[in-house]
């Protein structure tokens, strides 16, 4: 059974840094991503790697802040949160997926199959 366990989220003032772990089932995934849901929106995906080439990629509101690895444990996501702002407040939730990225967006919820229960990030201004 594939479970994922986020940890790491709580409430920092608005240009502090904050750190989301998330430990992943030991399985071979294709992608492991990071979404999150801020009150009253859907769930959108902020960050992806893709396990085959290690590409990175990000959704424009945190790019060039926010960094999605691997911990050394393999089966271990991390998202790096920089220079946090009030507008980042939201549920993080860790996703993966094992099968082979089709057409959908990585940032569509339906492009992954696994999910976290999710940890709170609150950004206070």
């Amino acid at each position: 059974q594939v479970q994922l366990v986020e940890y790491g989220g709580g409430s920092v003032q608005s240009g502090a840094s904050l750190t989301l772990s998330c430990a992943l089932s030991a399985y071979t995934y294709d992608r492991m991503g990071w979404f999150r849901q801020a009150p009253g929106k859907a769930r959108e995906g902020i960050a992806v790697i893709f396990t085959a080439t290690e590409t990175e990629d990000y959704a424009e509101s945190v790019q060039d802040r926010f960094v999605i690895s691997r911990g050394s444990a393999r089966n271990t996501l991390v998202l790096q949160m920089n220079n946090l702002k009030p507008e980042d407040t939201g549920m993080y939730y860790c996703a993966a997926a094992m099968r082979p990225s089709g057409s959908e967006n990585w940032r569509s919820e339906g492009a992954f199959d696994y999910w976290g229960q999710g940890t709170q990030v609150t950004v206070s201004s």
